[in-house]
């Protein structure tokens, strides 16, 4: 008599319930300023900048929570429930590269993040005096920032620079541009200009460099040797006289009656 097979499907029911989920789940989802995934949003410094978050296609009243960077931003009791919106005022360089990310308060891996592209020309005036003396090296540093990121040329009396690969030493950063002269001459004398220049914009600054003479270096062995030489002789003067000073003394302590 042939036997009947049963094939049983455990966890059936939890997996079914799990996909429900899933298909509910994908249907929710965050837009910040019509944004569903994470963007860059360009401006300047200055003018405000709003940014709105939705909660698309939910069924239910949905809590939604703003961030700056990894801070969470305080928000009124009103602008809590499927939109809320947030004011950056007065945008400044300092919010350049900030992100701000919308999040759904019961599952916060639901999220859509605006990264702040906040552009400036380069921030760079003044002038500066230096005194170097002959031979020993000098650095001029220029701290410009800029976004997007600039550029630095330098220039002697107006003049392009020309680099001498063995006297000359340039660094750079996004923010920091310098020149390193080494071992200034008396012909390094003059105006030396740092140049940051970005599609935005230029900014400079100008260093008056003034070689003066070197100053003569006298050898610490020769001096110290010429300072125990003086006090060992004063030392044997006073040895040798010290019978003569010692009856001076005694003179001058008698009393007369």
């Amino acid at each position: 008599m042939a036997q009947r097979s049963s094939l049983t499907v455990p966890y059936a029911v939890p997996v079914l319930a799990v996909c429900l989920l899933a298909c509910i789940a994908t249907g929710l989802e965050l837009s910040v300023n019509n944004h569903t995934a994470d963007f860059s949003l360009s401006t300047l410094p200055g003018p405000p900048v709003s940014l709105s978050c939705l909660a698309q296609n939910s069924s239910q009243a949905e809590e939604l929570l703003w961030y700056r960077g990894a801070g969470r931003v305080d928000l009124k009791d009103g602008n809590k429930v499927n939109i809320s919106n947030i004011c950056v005022s007065p945008v400044t360089e300092s919010d350049n590269g900030v992100t701000f990310t919308c999040k759904l308060a019961r599952d916060k891996s639901v999220q859509v993040s605006v990264i702040l592209d906040v552009q400036f020309p380069p921030q760079l005036t003044g002038e500066e005096s230096l005194q170097i003396e002959e031979e020993k090296d000098v650095t001029l540093t220029c701290n410009a920032k800029s976004n997007p990121q600039a550029q630095a040329a330098w220039y002697k009396n107006n003049t392009t620079l020309t680099l001498q690969q063995d006297r000359y030493q340039l660094y750079q950063t996004s923010e920091v541009f310098q020149l390193s002269i080494i071992k200034v001459q008396k012909s390094d004398n003059g105006t030396y200009t740092c140049v940051v220049k970005s599609s935005l914009g230029e900014g400079r600054k100008d260093f008056h460099l003034i070689v003066e003479d070197k100053k003569p270096v006298f050898p610490k062995e020769a001096v110290i040797a010429a300072v125990v030489v003086v006090t060992v002789t004063i030392l044997f003067g006073i040895l040798a006289r010290k019978d003569k000073i010692f009856k001076c003394f005694k003179k001058s302590s008698e009393t007369a009656l």
